[in-house]
């Protein structure tokens, strides 16, 4: 199972990230825990500056847009 963390503060981008990240993974049938994280602390942790940011497994794959559909599905496989 994939754990996977939207960085961000909750702003609108932040939830297209989520939703569309969720959409995503339901579409490959990836098993995975996402979680949304606002902390600010615990998101500088991981040395993104910029949100919203996709982290797959601890790792971070992308911070400071959205991404497409077919670029999250690189991310994530």
């Amino acid at each position: 199972m994939k754990k996977i963390e939207i960085l961000g503060t909750g702003c609108p981008k932040c939830e297209k990230l989520a939703q569309a990240t969720e959409e995503v993974a339901r579409s490959l049938g990836i098993e995975c825990e996402l979680t949304k994280v606002k902390d600010i602390t615990k998101i500088t942790s991981y040395g993104v500056l910029l949100t919203p940011a996709l982290v797959v497994d601890g790792d971070v794959k992308i911070s400071g847009k959205v991404p497409s559909a077919e670029e999250i599905k690189k991310m994530l496989q």
